[in-house]
């Protein structure tokens, strides 16, 4: 039988792979108000938010949102979108000027959107913890809009914001990829298996 060192090891890769895919492939995983009108995915808040605050170079940008602006072309089987006019794609174009009502109010959901994109990125080295209390901290802030929302009689919560349930898969491949709570999970489960089998055996003998 394979060491939990081993299986920790496999699990995680796989789970840190799928986080990644997640993240900066693009796959909606809520829908809320930003800078850009409706943000879907933690790629696009963090863009908005990064290009509007002019805080790194549109080629830096541009990068981040590539990968998920191809992967939805060969999906809908469209023309594969030019590097130069991504950020008109996008609409992140004079987001600078744009008014702070249109901004987005909560930060739970900002910061967690910057904290997914960074622990996907560290996903390629060794995945730690930052992109699961990314997607903790993104899923709060979504459901406190949503209670926010509810005081207000004339809107509907969910047509302003809305968790999809790859949100809930975000979190469990977050999670999965954390390969030391792996192998303490692992460990916890073998030795209450092997609890379970002395005590079986010795009922048994009696």
């Amino acid at each position: 039988m394979a060491s939990s060192k081993k299986w920790a090891a496999l699990i995680s890769s796989i789970a840190s792979s799928f986080y990644f895919f997640l993240i900066f492939f693009q796959v909606p995983l809520f829908r809320v108000q930003c800078r850009s009108g409706i943000c879907t995915t933690p790629i696009e808040v963090t863009s908005s938010q990064l290009i509007a605050n002019e805080v790194f170079p549109e080629s830096v940008i541009k990068a981040l949102l590539y990968p998920g602006a191809f992967a939805k072309a060969i999906l809908k089987s469209s023309t594969i979108p030019s590097y130069n006019k991504l950020l008109n794609l996008y609409q992140l174009t004079n987001l600078n000027n744009a008014s702070v009502a249109t901004d987005l109010q909560c930060l739970e959901i900002l910061a967690g959107s910057y904290l997914s994109v960074a622990g996907a990125l560290l996903c390629l080295v060794r995945a730690g913890r930052i992109g699961l209390f990314g997607t903790l901290i993104t899923l709060w802030g979504l459901v406190k809009e949503v209670i926010s929302l509810k005081k207000h009689d004339d809107i509907i919560p969910t047509k302003v914001v809305y968790i999809y349930p790859t949100m809930l898969m975000a979190v469990l491949c977050a999670f999965l990829s954390i390969r030391r709570d792996l192998r303490k999970i692992i460990r916890c489960c073998r030795a209450s298996r092997a609890v379970a089998k002395s005590e079986k055996s010795k009922a048994k003998d009696t």
